[in-house]
């Protein structure tokens, strides 16, 4: 008989996630979901004894380690670098695996897909417009009111994952030609008939210049940090556009601001900040970053969403996928992160 597998969920899931988990998993005899209803740390020591995986966020490094038994954290979301240092650590006496679920995937391309036609035909823009009482203003009044056309632009995309995978799939259609950038070196040719184009980390200089409209969607590692900053901007031109759903610190702060603000750059769609956890002002207004990009005429601003609906059980078909594997006593798992390349 094969031996019980503990499955921890560090978090209070809703009734509709625990229900999709339960019934997903119902078949496999050898395997045991606890939902703690104490999620304190003093009772998370206790579950650690017996613990195989843990689904969760932030396991504290004192828990990981205390956890034996341990085969596997499977984090539910993309942002992973704060364990890489905790789990490079932990495997130097053990082997545990840190698994990352791509589940947002599909949502996180739909919200940049939409950024992006929001702001090349200004449909917030005209919407606010119209709020004001202003009806049916001009284009030629305001340059910034036109809508942009996406026939032919040349759209880079930073970053080949599942994300941009699926931003690449829903704008085919547009009669576009694609600039993709790997962080990775592989044997992807360019595909000319398809209007595809490849650049290794050498030709990154080239790929900036080829590119109209750059969609950031890297993983947050020592070598994505700062990645764009104002030289990167400037060699993107005056008439690009960017847009943002990776992580803030991929791009210099203060250089993004400065680019949108001088329009350096054409304009930029944001979803992802810089102060996750600011003051608020008089008003009780919170702004996630430390310029006035709310001011500027040229930038979209996104609270971090793009993966909503953040309750959506399709995204954690992966997750269900491996705790099966896991249960099967297999080790053929699903996006486990490279500790090295720290995704």
């Amino acid at each position: 008989m094969k031996k019980i597998i503990n499955v921890v969920f560090l978090w209070k899931p809703e009734r509709k996630i625990k229900s999709f988990f339960r019934k997903n998993l119902s078949g496999i005899k050898n395997m045991r979901l606890i939902f703690p209803s104490d999620l304190s740390e003093a009772n998370l020591m206790k579950l650690s004894e017996n613990a195989h995986v843990y689904i969760g966020w932030r396991p504290s490094a004192q828990l990981l380690e205390n956890s034996h038994k341990l085969i596997a954290l499977i984090n539910p979301g993309t942002g992973i670098k704060h364990h890489i240092p905790v789990f490079r650590e932990l495997n130097k006496k053990r082997k545990v695996l840190l698994i990352n679920s791509h589940g947002h995937a599909y949502s996180t391309a739909q919200h940049t897909v939409a950024m992006l036609l929001d702001f090349t035909n200004k449909i917030s823009l005209h919407h606010k417009k119209m709020e004001e009482g202003r009806w049916r203003t001009s284009d030629e009044k305001d340059i910034f009111s036109s809508s942009i056309r996406l026939k032919n632009k040349n759209i880079g995309l930073l970053g080949y994952g599942a994300i941009n995978k699926y931003v690449h799939k829903f704008l085919s259609g547009y009669e576009n030609q694609f600039h993709i950038f790997k962080l990775t070196e592989d044997k992807s040719k360019s595909d000319g008939k398809n209007n595809i184009k490849f650049y290794s980390k050498i030709r990154f200089n080239e790929f900036l210049k080829n590119t109209d409209i750059l969609i950031i969607a890297v993983p947050h590692t020592k070598l994505t940090e700062g990645m764009i900053g104002m030289k990167e901007l400037k060699l993107l031109g005056k008439e690009a556009f960017v847009i943002n759903v990776a992580r803030g610190i991929i791009i210099d702060e203060k250089s993004l601001y400065t680019a949108l603000k001088n329009k350096i750059i054409s304009g930029a769609a944001i979803d992802v900040w810089y102060n996750y956890r600011p003051k608020k002002d008089k008003a009780g207004r919170e702004y996630p970053y430390k310029y006035p990009f709310h001011k500027l005429d040229n930038v979209l601003l996104s609270p971090h969403r793009a993966a909503s609906p953040f309750d959506d059980t399709e995204r954690l078909e992966d997750i269900i996928e491996n705790i099966k594997r896991i249960s099967a006593g297999r080790s053929d798992f699903i996006n486990v992160v490279d500790l090295q390349r720290e995704y």
